[in-house]
């Protein structure tokens, strides 16, 4: 083509959209495909997706408006939402809970090849070996055998501890960071994991104590507490106060407390902090000890065993808090 016909073309094009322009800045190019419900050559409708052929087509006289349209929808049928929910096309999100990350990519079990064709037999035996060396080849590093035994561990402690998502990336988070430190040489990888993972709950104020995570780790108390100390000391940590009001929904549920009640003690907590009688005390003694006066106030038939049960402290810890608050409060 020549100069002049290309000139000709591109005044035609700018022409045409200077005209379909209007006073308000917006194009009729945009306002059609808002309008995609409607066909653009006669104006009716409505318009019809074949999910075989990937093709949008006008239902009035079949004119196909786009064609090879990709399908973002799940890869495989569902018969509930659970189940359309979890079979998305995409993979799993990155993540700091894996060795990986969730970055690195593995080999199928399905000997086909591109065209669904099944492989033959030789060619079966080299992707076996293929296969064999891509997943050795993943944990060569010794950082990466660490990670995948120590976020091992993690998914067992959090699943038995009911965490969120959020508590368990952080707590990956801070042993990541140790293991970049050198902290975890010398030491057992599942006390440092279980520190980290108290760490975790304490920064976003999830109300897990020491002591529950001991119970559902093998590491004993002291030593997880040992390596919390490491992990505040060596990295700089700076840990919120414990709220006592986010434990009372927990004791009140395991020693089967009505609503009222709790209720009632979330007041007696309030009332506590603004004269200041909280200050220096056992978050989770003082919501037990709390529990048990508003069950005192409620006359619901509840003993200091059963709230010291429930809240996993000592009845004399909830007779001094009980003692404390009845006369600071003067209840």
């Amino acid at each position: 083509m020549s100069y002049g016909g290309i000139k000709v073309l591109l005044i035609k094009l700018f022409w045409s959209i200077y005209m379909s322009i209007d006073n308000k800045g917006y194009t009729n190019l945009f306002r059609l495909q808002r309008s995609i419900d409607r066909c653009p050559r006669c104006g009716k409708g409505p318009m019809v997706v074949d999910t075989a052929g990937g093709e949008l087509f006008c239902s009035n006289c079949g004119y196909v408006v786009k064609e090879k349209i990709e399908e973002i929808g799940p890869e495989w049928r569902a018969f509930s939402k659970e189940e359309k929910d979890d079979r998305s096309r995409t993979g799993v999100p990155s993540s700091l809970a894996m060795h990986d990350m969730g970055l690195a990519t593995v080999i199928g079990v399905e000997d086909r090849d591109a065209s669904g064709k099944s492989l033959p037999a030789s060619m079966k035996a080299t992707i076996e070996r293929l296969r064999t060396w891509d997943g050795r080849s993943q944990v060569h590093e010794p950082v990466d055998r660490n990670l995948r035994q120590a976020f091992s561990e993690l998914d067992r402690l959090a699943d038995k501890l009911n965490v969120s998502d959020a508590v368990i990336e952080k707590a990956a988070y801070v042993y990541r960071k140790a293991l970049e430190r050198g902290l975890v040489r010398g030491r057992s990888i599942s006390a440092l994991i279980a520190a980290s993972l108290y760490a975790a709950c304490r920064d976003t104020e999830t109300p897990r104590t020491l002591k529950d995570v001991s119970a559902v780790s093998n590491v004993k108390k002291k030593d997880i507490a040992r390596c919390y100390r490491l992990l505040l000391r060596e990295m700089d940590l700076r840990m919120p106060v414990v709220d006592p009001t986010k434990c009372i929904s927990r004791i009140a549920s395991k020693a089967g407390l009505s609503e009222k009640t709790k209720r009632r003690a979330l007041d007696i907590l309030k009332r506590a902090e603004e004269t200041r009688t909280s200050a220096g005390k056992d978050p989770m003694g003082l919501a037990a000890a709390a529990l048990y006066v508003a069950c005192v106030m409620e006359n619901e038939n509840k003993t200091q065993k059963d709230v010291a049960e429930a809240a996993g402290v000592t009845e004399v810890t909830i007779r001094n808090r009980y003692k404390g608050l009845k006369s600071a409060l003067k209840i």
